[in-house]
């Protein structure tokens, strides 16, 4: 509950600043003159560019939120069974270890998304959030049936 507490006030945060930012671009551009109006284009691009960026990644929560709450009601979420260290990190040995069973899992039934949601989240655990996020990107083209890129 904690990081969606985090996620949406990051997000509302941003909203507040692409407001703001927008509202700058605006005057600049009231301003008339050749340079305000062409910074306040750039200024304008960067609020868009922003705003489509926490568009895909709040999409991106939201499915993988319901492939999580799918493969839980169905019993087959992953089992917490990774070595923590004193101060509570993963054990690097332990995921690296259940990260070789989720790939062979994954190898096995390259068609199911289940085993792709579980590769994302050793990835995860192994620390390696690009290919997580790349896995779970997979994970979800295959629960809705679209076309996968390799």
């Amino acid at each position: 509950m904690g990081a969606k507490i985090t996620y949406a006030v990051t997000a509302a945060v941003l909203v507040v600043y692409f407001v703001l930012v927008g509202s700058r671009g605006v005057m600049l551009i009231q301003s008339g003159t050749l340079l305000t109006v062409t910074f306040g284009v750039a200024v304008l691009i960067l609020p868009v560019i922003g705003i489509w960026f926490l568009w895909k990644n709040t999409e991106f929560v939201k499915k993988a939120n319901r492939l999580a709450a799918e493969l839980d009601a169905e019993g087959g979420l992953p089992v917490d069974e990774l070595k923590r260290t004193p101060v509570g990190r993963i054990d690097r040995d332990s995921a690296d270890e259940v990260f070789a069973r989720r790939k062979a899992e994954t190898e096995d039934a390259p068609d199911d998304w289940r085993s792709w949601f579980r590769l994302a989240i050793a990835y995860h655990d192994a620390r390696d959030t690009p290919r997580a996020r790349k896995a779970m990107q997979h994970a979800i083209a295959l629960h809705d049936g679209k076309p996968v890129r390799a």
